[in-house]
């Protein structure tokens, strides 16, 4: 069997560049308001606890998003489908960019949260369709490395946004992007399906998804690393800007250690399959790198100054190192039982996954402390989890 073989499929292959930006813009957008979170509190005169759910809501709008447009994608097509999603995008962030109220701003939140998740679902299901095989997984790796750069790329540009202006210019620049983006994707992107089927029925998907149990056990993988690695935009501004005192702008640098590590562990998981690693075997080094990393926080915690800052910072990039080896292959191979429905499979996959992110980052918010002792015990908690579930996992190959 040929490993390498590229699908044919009508239209001209997704640029991989385009690719990348519309999977990472969901992420973009969920991090570029991490720096603000505190302004925020402020601004709406709420509780940081309560000014966090700007970053759960994101997930719960989200998971419903992946559902619907995976299904749309699936009966229209994937190209119209993420033409719909961004105009909803583009609507959310005109709302949060004029929001008066708290309660406005979670509404946009969350219509900008649904219409994002078309970025995700869909361009996921057109990697799929497009690439096959160690390809596939290659692609997942390369495109995973590139997107280290997105969720950093969002404390930083928000935090720059956020000190020469306020959290509001961070809205209008999601505004003027999502414009910008709406026309470029009408341009260039292609349709990837190659034909017209008519639509998974839902019913026997779902029990067929529901009685197996390695997908559950991928689905608690990806949503758990997700949301560690989401539950650190919530909680890290609080830690790093309100306990050790940098401003936005200056957190917003931070995110370079973050691309760094997350980028370093996806280009290692792409060495592991130069090797001829499993992507089990990569699995289950990532988790391990996340499970040492999370206890290096606690130790990192019970020091004073600079000395807490530097070990903590060193503690969070092996966590999200570790993060960065493991996902891209638990997304590439989570599905493969599924390649004939997988639009409808991939929704459904997506909506309990990241159902577990948005409760994961909402936890992150109810453990918040005020000290550095919250982040530290809660990623210790779900990485020990994380560590127990990925060795129940059978290979598949």
């Amino acid at each position: 069997m040929n490993h390498f073989t590229l699908k044919k499929h009508r239209g001209d292959v997704p640029s991989l560049l385009l690719l990348i930006v519309l999977v990472g813009f969901p992420q973009l957008s969920e991090t570029i308001l991490s720096p603000s979170l505190p302004s925020i509190g402020v601004a709406y005169d709420v509780m940081p606890r309560v000014a966090q759910t700007l970053m759960s809501v994101y997930f719960m709008a989200f998971a419903l998003g992946v559902f619907v447009f995976g299904r749309w994608s699936d009966r229209i097509g994937r190209r119209p489908a993420m033409l719909i999603g961004l105009a909803i995008y583009a609507l959310g962030n005109i709302v949060c960019w004029q929001s008066g109220t708290f309660s406005a701003l979670l509404v946009g939140r969350s219509l900008q949260a649904f219409g994002a998740s078309v970025g995700s679902i869909v361009t996921q299901t057109m990697l799929r369709e497009a690439f096959t095989g160690t390809v596939r997984n290659v692609r997942f790796a390369q495109i995973s490395a590139a997107l280290a750069f997105t969720p950093a790329l969002g404390p930083f540009i928000g935090g720059a946004l956020h000190d020469i202006w306020s959290f509001r210019a961070v809205f209008l620049a999601l505004v003027i992007g999502s414009v910008l983006l709406f026309a470029v994707t009408y341009n260039r992107l292609p349709e990837t399906r190659t034909e017209r089927k008519a639509p998974v029925a839902l019913g026997p998907l779902i029990r067929r998804m529901s009685r197996d149990a390695t997908l559950w056990r991928y689905a608690v993988l990806i949503g758990g690393w997700n949301g560690i690695l989401f539950a650190y935009y919530t909680e890290a501004p609080f830690l790093f800007v309100t306990h050790f005192g940098l401003t936005p702008s200056t957190f917003g640098w931070l995110g370079i250690g973050v691309a760094t590590a997350t980028a370093g562990g996806a280009w290692a998981s792409k060495r592991g399959h130069a090797r001829h690693e499993t992507p089990e075997r990569l699995i289950q080094l990532g988790s391990a790198i996340v499970v040492c990393g999370a206890l290096a926080s606690y130790g990192a915690a019970a020091l004073t100054g600079t000395g807490s800052f530097v070990a903590m910072c060193g503690a969070l990039f092996l966590v999200l190192y570790g993060i960065g080896v493991a996902l891209p292959n638990a997304l590439a191979v989570a599905l493969r039982a599924y390649q004939g429905e997988i639009g409808t499979a991939g929704a459904l996959f997506s909506l309990v996954y990241y159902g577990i992110v948005s409760a994961i980052v909402y936890g992150m918010s109810v453990a918040h402390d005020g000290t550095p002792y919250a982040i530290a015990r809660y990623f210790i908690a779900g990485s020990v989890v994380l560590y127990v579930v990925q060795h129940k996992v059978p290979s598949r190959e």
